[in-house]
């Protein structure tokens, strides 16, 4: 990428713009940081036809941002990990979401692969019901380089051919549709509740005003078991008080699954990948509430 546009989202988009992409393939946190600038004018990019984005869950309410901005432009929704070849599944949108709170499906498996979700016994689960996540097919990987632990561990042999364990939760609508609920390890246990964190993410990302946020198990012991965190980022210009947004959010969710701890970032920590780094946000939740960032609250 030319230049520092890479860095400038009025940079990026004059780029896409002036270069008169037909297709774009981008992560979801470049898309969230072009729309958080509003760098994107009414029916811009008139030479696009194909939006794509990989990597991470893009937040319905940001799609429909630029689905509403990009009229004429298809969006697809693309899912695989690395160990797949990066792409297994897609999904173009069809239309502008207007339900805002409602997760994009991953959709249908591309040719020659497929997606299985499975239950403990490796056997399929019926419409509507979550399990875990695995590929097979034509783009898996032979495994590891040099770690055959690693690979036996996650690269699975049965009769009819080897599957891979992505680690990611599943459950298949009646209309085929594969719908990724987040990671196997994001689901916790607190006051006796088995919960899907990415569920409350999608509440949150709903609220208007709100860039992005991530929500965090912090594990405290005794009978409360995990503590739900969140920490979001709002848009520029805009004031959200954490005490409005769980109270908005509780109108989305049950109690149970209120995060009980809040805070307001100016931007969420990233890694290396330029994705939300859980690991740190969950460390700073374990820190006093002098933290950067507004302090923390409790229910």
């Amino acid at each position: 990428m030319p230049g520092n546009a890479s860095l400038n989202p009025r940079a990026l988009a004059a780029m896409i713009r002036d270069r008169e992409l037909t297709q774009w393939f981008s992560v979801p946190t470049v898309l969230t940081y072009l729309a958080k600038f509003d760098v994107i004018a009414q029916d811009d990019f008139p030479a696009m036809e194909r939006l794509l984005w990989c990597g991470e869950v893009l937040p319905t309410p940001v799609l429909a941002h630029w689905m509403r901005c990009l009229p004429h432009v298809r969006f697809t929704n693309l899912y695989g990990p690395t160990e797949a070849t990066i792409a297994s599944s897609y999904y173009t949108v069809p239309s502008c979401p207007e339900d805002e709170t409602a997760a994009i499906p991953i959709g249908t498996p591309c040719a020659g692969e497929d997606l299985l979700v499975l239950d403990e016994e490796l056997e399929p689960t019926a419409p509507g019901e979550i399990g875990d996540l695995y590929i097979c097919g034509a783009g898996l990987s032979p495994g590891y380089w040099r770690d055959p632990e690693k690979t036996e561990a996650a690269f699975l042999t049965r009769p009819d051919g080897r599957i891979y364990r992505t680690g990611d939760l599943a459950r298949r609508t009646e209309d085929g549709l594969v719908h990724f609920l987040g990671r196997a390890d994001s689901q916790i246990k607190s006051r006796g509740y088995r919960i899907e964190l990415g569920e409350i993410e999608a509440a949150v990302n709903a609220q208007p005003g709100v860039r992005e946020c991530a929500v965090v198990g912090v594990d405290v012991g005794g009978v409360e078991g995990t503590t739900i965190c969140c920490a979001f980022s709002a848009a520029d210009g805009v004031d959200v008080a954490p005490l409005a947004l769980r109270a908005a959010v509780s109108e989305l969710l049950p109690a149970y699954m209120l995060p009980t701890r809040w805070r307001e970032l100016d931007a969420l920590p990233k890694n290396v990948n330029g994705k939300i780094d859980r690991s740190r946000l969950r460390s700073s939740f374990t820190e006093e509430p002098a933290a950067p960032g507004r302090p923390v609250i409790g229910s």
